[in-house]
This record gives C-alpha cells, sequence and structure tokens, in this order.
C-alpha cells in the first residue's frame, strides 16, 4: 500500500506524559504524511486499469465471488479513511488554535496523536470508535488483500488473451493452409485436431475474460508481493504445441506438393531398376542352371505388384491433388523401393553365384599356366595332362564345379612341386 507503519504512541495509556510542542508538532507530521501516503494509495487503487476492467466486465465463477468481496472491502476502506481524516482533521485543528499551545491544547493533541479514538460507520467494522493503530491495520489489510485481486485479474488479462488472440491468428493461417493441401476435418486427422483447438482457444478466451483468477497461479504463503504469482498457462501451451505439430505437419505436405513430381520420377526409377534387375536375375538362373551342373541355383521371384499398383495411385493422388493422401504414401513407397532394389541385387548375386566360382577357377588356372611358361614347364608332361583336364572341366557344360575345382587344385600342387626355387649364395643373392 505504501503506507508507513502504525503510528506510534501510548494508545490505552492515560498515564502517558503529555507531549510538548516540538513533539506534538513531529507526531503531527509524521500524521500527515502518513495520511498522504495512504490516500495516494487508495486513489492509485481507485484508478488502477484492473479494478476498471472487473468493475465493469461480466464475471463468473471465483473471479465474481472474491471482486464481490473486494468491492465490499473497497467501501470499507473509504469509510475507514473517512476516519482517518476526521481525526487528522481534528488534530489539526487543535494545533492551529494558537501559535503556542496551551497545556489543556497540547493534552487534547497528545490524546488524539497517541492513539486517539475514531469514529468508525457501522458498516466500516464493528462501528463506533477505533484506535489510530487499529484503523491503520485494517486500512493496510484491506487494502493488500483488495490489491492482490486487482492485480492477479489485470496480470491474467494483460497476459493470456493477448497471447490466445495471436495464437488464434496463426491457427487461422495454418487452417487456410491446411485447407489448400486438403487437410479438412473428416479428410485428415490433423484437419480435425485444427477444429478442436480452435474451439478450445475460443472457449479458453471465454472463460479468461469472465474468471481470470481461475487462472492465477499463487506464489504461495511466502510470497508478499501484490497479486504474488503468476498466470497459468497450461491449456493455452498445450494449444500451442499442438498447433506446432499441426503446422509441421502441413508443411511437410507443401513439401511434397513441391516435390511429388522428383519423387515419382525416382519411384518409378527405383522400382524399374529392381525389375530389370529381377529379369536379368531369372535369365542368369537359366544359363546357371544350363552350363553348371550339381548345384544348388535359388529360384528368382517376379516384381512386385503391390509396389506398382501404389505407385500408380500415388501417381493419382498426385493428379487429383490429393496431397495429404500422396504424402504419407511416398514415404512408405521411397522406402520400400529401396529394399525391393536390395532384395533384387541380392536374388542376382545368389543365382550367379556359380558363375563367379567358375570365372574364378578359370582364372586361376590360366595364373598358374602363365607362371610355368616363364619358368620353362609348360612341356612337362604331368603339367599338360593335368592343365588340359582342368580346362576341359570348366569349359565344359554343364560344369561341375567341385570335380573342376579339385582338377585345379591337382594342377596347382604339381606346377609347385615342378617349379624349384633357384639357389642362392650366401649373401641371398642368386
Amino acid at each position: 500500500m505504501g503506507v508507513p507503519g502504525p503510528f506510534p504512541g501510548s494508545a490505552g495509556r492515560p498515564d502517558a506524559p503529555v507531549l510538548d510542542r516540538e513533539e506534538a508538532d513531529r507526531a503531527l507530521a509524521r500524521l500527515g504524511a502518513e495520511y498522504e501516503a495512504i490516500e495516494g494509495s487508495l486513489l492509485a487503487l481507485q484508478d488502477h486499469a484492473g479494478r476498471r476492467l472487473l468493475e465493469g466486465a461480466e464475471l463468473s465463477g471465483v473471479t465474481k465471488e472474491r471482486w464481490g468481496e473486494t468491492e465490499r472491502s473497497l467501501a470499507v476502506l473509504w469509510s475507514l479513511f473517512d476516519a482517518y481524516t476526521e481525526v487528522l482533521t481534528a488534530a489539526r485543528e487543535v494545533r492551529a488554535r494558537r501559535r503556542w499551545p496551551s497545556a489543556e491544547d497540547l493534552a487534547e493533541l497528545s490524546e488524539v496523536l497517541r492513539g486517539g479514538a475514531a469514529p468508525v460507520a457501522a458498516g466500516a467494522g464493528d462501528g463506533g470508535r477505533i484506535g489510530l493503530e487499529e484503523l491503520v491495520g485494517r486500512l493496510t489489510g484491506l487494502y493488500a488483500r483488495s490489491l492482490d485481486v486487482i492485480v492477479a485479474a489485470d496480470a491474467v488479462w494483460s497476459a493470456l488473451p493477448a497471447r490466445i488472440d495471436l495464437l488464434a491468428e496463426e491457427l487461422r493461417r495454418t487452417r487456410s493452409l491446411a485447407h489448400s493441401v486438403g487437410v479438412r476435418p473428416g479428410e485428415h486427422p490433423a484437419g480435425d485436431d485444427l477444429e478442436r483447438i480452435t474451439d478450445e482457444l475460443a472457449r479458453l478466451r471465454a472463460q479468461v475474460i469472465a474468471d481470470p483468477l481461475a487462472f492465477w497461479v499463487s506464489s504461495g504463503a511466502g510470497s508478499t508481493a501484490p497479486g504474488g504469482g503468476r498466470p497459468d498457462t497450461v491449456r493455452y501451451d498445450r494449444a500451442a504445441r499442438a498447433l506446432e505439430d499441426i503446422r509441421r505437419e502441413v508443411a511437410a505436405v507443401l513439401d511434397v506438393r513441391q516435390d511429388a513430381e522428383r519423387r515419382l520420377m525416382l519411384l518409378r526409377d527405383v522400382l524399374s531398376r529392381a525389375d530389370r534387375t529381377l529379369t536379368e536375375a531369372r535369365q542368369a538362373r537359366g544359363e546357371v542352371l544350363a552350363k553348371i551342373a550339381a548345384s544348388e541355383v535359388p529360384a528368382v521371384s517376379g516384381p512386385s505388384t503391390v509396389l506398382h499398383e501404389q505407385l500408380a495411385a500415388a501417381a493419382e493422388y498426385r493428379r487429383r491433388a490429393q496431397w495429404h493422401r500422396l504424402s504419407p504414401l511416398l514415404d512408405s513407397l521411397e522406402e520400400r523401393a529401396e529394399d525391393e532394389l536390395q532384395r533384387a541385387r541380392e536374388s542376382l548375386t545368389a543365382v550367379t553365384a556359380p558363375l563367379a566360382v567358375r570365372a574364378e577357377l578359370r582364372g586361376r588356372l590360366d595364373a598358374y599356366r602363365a607362371r610355368v611358361t616363364r619358368h620353362g614347364l609348360s612341356a612337362d608332361p604331368l603339367l599338360v595332362e593335368r592343365y588340359d583336364l582342368a580346362r576341359r572341366m570348366l569349359w565344359s557344360a554343364p560344369c561341375d564345379l567341385r570335380a573342376a575345382e579339385q582338377a585345379v587344385w591337382r594342377y596347382q600342387d604339381a606346377a609347385a612341386e615342378a617349379i624349384v626355387p633357384e639357389p642362392r649364395d650366401g649373401r641371398g643373392e642368386p
């Protein structure tokens, strides 16, 4: 309230000595300063924007109840202030009688300044007369409780409605953008969520305006500041987070609209490569079965009918501008198309493995043949016999890989035995 503590004096002490002139003047000055502080605080409270808003609002709930109590407290405050004014006026009149007050004046003035009784109307408490100390205590308590209600309501009104309005404006922009890409109520979950958030913000704003104190979180018993606490923004924050989630989802759908043709082309290319790879694998399987004997060759499946049907559906969604349906379908197709291409490649690798083994054996045989020739052993009868046998087996169809591998190993062993390392001198040189 900005008022000093209770006026120092000797209320209830009739035997206290009478103040002299200087003491009386100092006490009267303090009483006047206290009066001005109280008057300033009450006028500021009367002119407080929160009070004017509460006075003109259609309130409900806890705010209606507490404001009713506060209005009665404000009336009592002014009544108590009137009693305070009457005491101060009476004291000043006694002091103004003479420049040099008489003993009777000082005695009368001492009684008033040391807590003399102040008349209080019946509606301002118990009625009758109370001491100045008690009067100031009542003023201070009522003022603090009244200010607490007014400041809390004003803080909520200053914080939440403006934020709700800004969020509602963002909601309108998001809804307009969402509708442009097909995210509408009944057609897309995010469209239903937008409607729920719209209704929630409308309800929240109406409730905040009518019952601001229901959205006030007190700081607790330890707080002495007027309106100690903060606005409760839990519902607002929840709506803001939900809207941000929808905004990101709509942005993702917009990205799909802008990038749909490129992604569809890439999908067609990936599935086409998968189909060509599977075709190659089927052809390779026939070749392996014709050229390689006694080998397990896995079967090769055909192209994925489901993926091609979904690709056609995606193209239709794009043609009809159904971006909200296209977005999740493209995400799924891109992942599954890559899996399909990988499956086709693995299938080709599996069926051509025997041909790769045959090619490796042929390469190894030719490498040892070249080594034998470099050592001048190409006419060695045993080596010629084993080479010819291995070569006939590797270049015949169908090729028995197991037998051919054994023939290659026998040729390698014979070549290794025939190629004797050159002798070296003591220095390790030939």
